[in-house]
């Protein structure tokens, strides 16, 4: 006779829920316990009598240190010359094709003048479509290009607002700097407008590259704090006068590391007041192009900067400059390097330029040539470039 299958003892389950239970019954009591405690600790004891308690004298601090008061009075001075600087550009709806303007980015800038010319970097508003400045008072203005130089980082906008509410920045120099000397940085780092940070002079005439490659020489170098947003601000001396314009940190995070790059102000000085006339700036030419540094090392001229071309009816060709070119049997024949710009030696095509920006078209200078191991001086008067 079959028998029959045995059913699962329900012994099993009660007797793991009696192990479950008394878990969470532990767990119960802790918590209880805890809360307890902590409510005993938190809470003020319930006692018959307290002692009578005021808030704490506060101490007098006497004046403030006279570096502290000329901190102040120089923030409170120029920061109305300061300026927030936000970045649009034009984005189209992918669904209702509607064309608007949105937030590109923000930097910093002054006030240069009382017609409401404002000094920036050029990679503040590089890219941009529109821009909009701030002023101290909270106010916004639409802002128009005026002109702008990329080889030295440079760009002026233009708001329409009286001067007696963006008053100019009172300029300094740079050309006596001397390594320790205090300065002070506004800007608005991170959208925060209207930040101090004051620092020494660290280095002088450093080098950095602008947003096109091109060198930038006599850079100050700072430990004031510079951050994203302070692009375009200024860097100034302890008088409250403009010597410099922040354009770049070194960081291998992003943040400040105590060292900063500022574009000294004769330079700003020079340039500035031909954006505003021209729009841009003209630098003078003598009509030539420059070999490669492969034609230096192949036939082992000297520094300075090799002519391989040099344009019909420029003032180069006018002065008899020669270019390097092939013989009719395909040999090398010897043209002209320009080794010098009055006086100052010149190592490639990057420090001639700069030598030449130096000056404006109509100008003379004194160009020193090599040509097959002999040695010239030729003047030279400078044309309009391109």
């Amino acid at each position: 006779m079959p028998t029959p299958a045995r059913t699962p003892a329900p012994a099993a389950p009660a007797a793991t829920a009696r192990p479950r239970r008394a878990a969470t019954a532990l767990v119960w009591a802790l918590a209880a316990a805890v809360t307890a405690t902590a409510f005993t600790l938190g809470l003020p004891r319930l006692v018959e009598s307290r002692t009578e308690a005021t808030p704490r004298a506060v101490t007098p601090r006497g004046p403030l240190l006279a570096e502290e008061q000329n901190q102040i009075e120089i923030f409170r001075k120029t920061s109305p010359s300061v300026v927030h600087i936000t970045t649009l550009e034009t984005q189209r709806d992918f669904f209702s094709l509607n064309v608007q303007q949105v937030p590109r980015g923000t930097g910093t800038g002054f006030v240069w003048d009382e017609r409401g010319h404002v000094v920036t970097n050029f990679h503040v508003i590089q890219g941009a479509s529109a821009a909009r400045v701030t002023l101290s008072d909270q106010s916004t203005h639409q802002a128009s290009l005026v002109g702008a130089f990329p080889d030295r980082d440079l760009a002026v906008l233009k708001i329409d607002v009286p001067a007696a509410k963006a008053p100019p920045l009172p300029l300094g120099t740079s050309r006596d700097l001397v390594v320790g000397q205090k300065v002070y940085a506004i800007g608005n780092p991170f959208g925060l407008d209207q930040t101090l940070t004051t620092g020494i002079v660290s280095a002088l005439n450093r080098e950095i590259e602008s947003v096109n490659q091109r060198t930038i020489r006599g850079v100050i170098q700072t430990d004031a704090a510079i951050n994203p947003g302070n692009s375009g601000g200024p860097l100034l001396d302890s008088a409250g006068r403009l010597i410099g314009v922040n354009t770049a940190i070194y960081s291998p995070s992003g943040g400040s590391a105590g060292i900063g790059f500022a574009i000294p102000v004769d330079e700003i000085n020079r340039i500035v007041p031909r954006l505003i006339r021209d729009g841009r700036f003209v630098r003078p030419a003598i009509g030539v192009t420059a070999g490669p540094t492969a034609l230096h090392q192949a036939l082992r001229l000297p520094r300075g900067v090799a002519l391989v071309q040099v344009a019909p009816g420029s003032p180069a060709a006018r002065a008899g400059l020669v270019p390097f070119r092939r013989g009719s049997n395909g040999e090398v024949v010897f043209g002209d390097v320009i080794t010098e710009v009055n006086g100052e030696p010149v190592a490639d095509l990057d420090d001639m330029l700069a030598q030449l920006e130096r000056r404006a078209p109509g100008d003379t200078v004194t160009l020193t040539l090599w040509r097959a191991g002999s040695t010239r001086k030729q003047p030279v008067v400078l044309a309009p470039g391109d």
